[in-house]
């Protein structure tokens, strides 16, 4: 079965779909999100020579596993620059941004089509210098001419190009007329039967999500899309299209599907802005949202209507995970908001299946003994206890659940915070633990904050149990 290669250009996008620059910390945030989607590549904005941008791309390439390319502006030639943010990455690729179409030529570069052959071989072979990896975007593509299309690729891959994308950047083809493009370009170079071929499809049409799936039935290997709608497929309409066509295609997806509608949401509230966020509830059917409060004695249909209500669209089982932390939250306080619904949503739900789960836990501690732990897990039905003693509560409750898996693992980050206000408040931690290269996180969340951070690291341990690391 063939894998569908997502490339995703919700950064690159970005700027173009606000109106406005994206701050540093919301680069991190997002790059964060978009790496534990595992797609095939996240692919950033050409830097144009801005110090904040290349310290963006440096700190985005150094801390995802994902692969990360680099977009060049052929008219701005900055390929060292950029290969230079984005050398510290596990895997760095540099997308050369060619304009082919006539007009696009001339707008963009100044040059005829001769010279812009010249200039398509020398970037390509510079670039290839620095990078392994160089991808040749044919921007304009469905309006160039033919013959100097076929030119350009060619120019593209005789030079050390090794990954092509055909761009239909007006969106003006009907899904029929693209797949037969990619079918003449296919057929007119022949290296593209070892190289692999990528669509960019504009949505202005309405059909860059049927265009995408002609050029996958007439060869091609990659499409390009966003998080949320930008004028691309958005990840989530791919996802589906592999969901209902993958059989019959024989096409499967490397996105963690479980994991794409809560990573989308984070997304769409760093991108939306608030305005837009708080037309979404205009119609609630409960009233005003944020003045709904639960408590122990409301069964799982109320809670889940008001889970629908935040905007998520949750699996039985997901709602069945989040009535059981809901009840257990319910339980200590006189009632729960939606504020701390939210924060139970996404601690419990969307989960990978649970190999450990937490049966109790005694920690005893205090500023005259050495804090202890006494934690009793389950695994496939059998009881392990772990006895732990460390410096502070927590850290002794770490070591009692490593006694239990009988290995340690190296705590890359831990936090907590509160997520609401008073005596009762409730509490949520942040687990990242390291094991095989990589980062993986759990959240927990409980009116006691040592019971928080206790299933923050459960969380994250069965997240590295579940993928085998």
């Amino acid at each position: 079965m063939k894998t569908l290669k997502f490339i995703d250009m919700t950064l690159r996008a970005a700027d173009s779909t606000r109106g406005k620059e994206l701050t540093f910390k919301e680069k991190l945030e997002i790059a964060r999100s978009l790496d534990r989607l595992r797609a095939d590549t996240i692919e950033l904005a050409p830097i144009f020579d801005s110090r904040a941008n290349q310290l963006a791309n440096k700190t985005i390439a150094s801390m995802v596993a994902t692969r990360i390319s680099a977009a060049v502006d052929i008219a701005a030639g900055n390929i060292e620059e950029t290969w230079e943010s984005i050398r510290s990455a596990k895997k760095p690729k540099l997308n050369l941004l060619v304009p082919v179409s006539p007009v696009q030529m001339e707008y963009t570069c100044h040059k005829k089509a001769p010279a812009m052959l010249a200039l398509i071989a020398e970037t390509v072979k510079k670039s290839r210098f620095y990078c392994e990896n160089v991808e040749f975007s044919a921007v304009d593509a469905t309006r160039a001419e033919k013959e100097f299309l076929i030119q350009a690729i060619q120019t593209a891959v005789d030079n050390g190009a090794n990954k092509i994308t055909l761009c239909d950047t007006a969106g003006v083809m009907l899904p029929d007329d693209f797949g037969a493009f990619v079918s003449f370009v296919k057929s007119k170079v022949e290296a593209l039967d070892e190289i692999e071929l990528y669509v960019e499809i504009s949505n202005s049409l309405g059909m860059a999500l049927a265009c995408a799936a002609a050029a996958i039935a007439h060869g091609a290997v990659g499409v390009k899309c966003t998080a949320i709608e930008g004028g691309y497929p958005t990840m989530e309409q791919l996802a589906h299209f592999i969901e209902v066509k993958g059989n019959e295609l024989d096409l499967q997806t490397g996105v963690r599907v479980t994991e794409l509608h809560r990573v989308v949401g984070q997304i769409e509230k760093i991108l939306v802005p608030e305005e837009e966020e708080e037309s979404r509830f205009n119609n609630m059917t409960l009233g005003d949202i944020a003045n709904v409060c639960l408590d122990k004695n409301d069964e799982i249909g109320e809670v889940v209507k008001v889970v629908r209500q935040l905007g998520y669209d949750l699996s039985d089982e997901d709602n069945a995970r989040v009535y059981e932390a809901f009840q257990r939250v319910a339980a200590k306080k006189h009632f729960v908001g939606t504020k701390e619904l939210d924060a139970i949503v996404a601690t419990a739900a969307m989960e990978v299946p649970s190999t450990y789960r937490i049966q109790n836990y005694v920690i005893n501690s205090g500023n005259v003994i050495t804090a202890t732990a006494n934690i009793l897990l389950e695994r496939n039905g059998e009881a392990i206890r772990g006895l732990g003693i460390g410096d502070g509560p927590i850290d002794a409750a770490f070591q009692a659940i490593e006694q239990v898996i009988g290995h340690h693992y190296e705590l890359d980050d831990f936090q907590i915070q509160t997520v609401t206000e008073g005596r009762d408040a409730m509490g949520s931690a942040l687990v990242k633990l390291r094991a095989g290269g990589r980062v993986y996180s759990g959240h927990g969340i409980s009116t006691d904050i040592i019971g928080a951070a206790i299933r923050a690291y459960i969380s994250a341990l069965n997240k590295i149990v579940y993928e085998g690391v």
